[in-house]
């Protein structure tokens, strides 16, 4: 009896000790196992990148929604992305013109988005608490490392910088580059620079050989740049004629690439054979010939009737597609014979499609009297 009770306690005593043993070895296993801590799932969900003012930004790997701020709003039109935008840098939708091409495209797209920030006429400010409520996975401005900094600070949100971007100019593509890589779409943006590249070709072979002498002196004049101005606001060192080397009256008066005011017995001074106006200051111009006709009866633009207007290049910063339509046109009216085979409207909404998406967008232009075309001082 004596004898069982032994057996029977050592029988328990090995099972207890192979149950033991077993628990031991899962154990054993389970922690062998790799685990994924809360590092690593970050690292695997995030990337670094550099901004254009050398900032290190943390970025999600996928970008789903995104903030617009500064100039960025138009870039991303470029790009394909104005279905990401969350919250928009902008204007109210009534106050669009369709000369702000990038938002008057997305006018109906963007109705519904929240506008959280603005930078109307030179004045920039940003709405943290909208920004954080319609949940962007990141920002995107083209402001300074400073303020971008406060933005991300602010709202915790990622903050990328890129350049407003000179018209025609490199960092205008490297700006293009970066935000195709936060937001996935590099290839987008290497056909972007390409097209800009292929246009600016077309436009410099076509004028390439084209003798000095045999150029008429034209003048940018009614220069949008902080507002409208009159026949004194010119533009210097312009991208519009520069792309097609026509001869420009305001060579060497500055430095300044873009709008300058001048004195307008400078302009007597120049007496250009063709005047192209923003549409912008047409009205500020007719205003001041009906009250100084004498001064402008004195320019042989005005006396031969080369007068002619195109949309402004610059609304809310710097657009890329009017100005590459407007060095068509003025090019087709210096030039016609080496641009005999273009058929301007054509090439025109090409341009626009690409860039916008949206189809016959020179006659949107029209419509609200900003397209182009001859200019005549006494009509109203």
């Amino acid at each position: 009896m004596k004898t069982k009770k032994i057996s029977a306690l050592l029988l328990a005593m090995t099972l207890l000790l192979a149950l033991f043993a077993g628990c031991s070895s899962k154990a054993g296993k389970a922690s062998a196992e790799p685990s994924t801590s809360p590092d690593q799932t970050a690292t695997a969900t995030t990337r670094t990148i550099t901004d254009m003012v050398g900032r290190t930004v943390e970025i999600p790997s996928t970008v789903g929604k995104i903030v617009p701020l500064g100039n960025t709003p138009r870039m991303i039109t470029y790009l394909g992305l104005a279905d990401k935008v969350v919250g928009v840098g902008g204007m109210a939708a009534d106050k669009i013109s369709p000369v702000t091409a990038y938002a008057y495209a997305n006018k109906d797209l963007w109705a519904n988005v929240p506008i959280v920030g603005t930078d109307a006429a030179g004045a920039t400010d940003y709405y943290p608490e909208q920004i954080i409520a319609v949940h962007p996975d990141v920002i995107l401005c083209s402001y300074t490392a400073e303020l971008a900094d406060e933005i991300q600070t602010k709202t915790s949100i990622p903050t990328v910088v890129v350049a407003m971007g000179t018209l025609f100019g490199d960092d205008y593509n490297e700006a293009l580059r970066i935000l195709g890589d936060v937001c996935g779409v590099k290839d987008r943006a290497e056909e972007v620079i390409s097209y800009i590249d292929e246009c600016l070709n077309d436009l410099a072979t076509r004028t390439a050989e084209i003798p000095d002498e045999d150029k008429p002196t034209v003048l940018g004049a009614a220069a949008t740049f902080k507002g409208a101005h009159g026949i004194e606001g010119v533009y210097s060192k312009y991208a519009v004629f520069q792309a097609i080397a026509a001869n420009d009256v305001t060579d060497g008066i500055s430095d300044t690439i873009g709008g300058v005011l001048v004195d307008k017995e400078q302009i007597l001074g120049w007496n250009p054979q063709i005047i192209f106006f923003d549409f912008g200051g047409v009205a500020l111009v007719k205003t001041d010939y009906a009250e100084n006709p004498d001064f402008y009866a004195q320019l042989t633009a005005v006396k031969d009737g080369n007068l002619y207007q195109y949309p402004s290049s610059t609304s809310y910063y710097s657009n890329v597609e009017i100005p590459i339509v407007n060095s068509y046109y003025v090019a087709s009216l210096l030039y016609p014979e080496q641009f005999k085979d273009i058929v301007f409207e054509e090439n025109s909404n090409e341009i626009f499609k690409f860039f916008l998406g949206t189809d016959d967008y020179l006659s949107k232009l029209e419509a609200a009297g900003a397209g182009y075309g001859k200019v005549e001082l006494g009509a109203k």
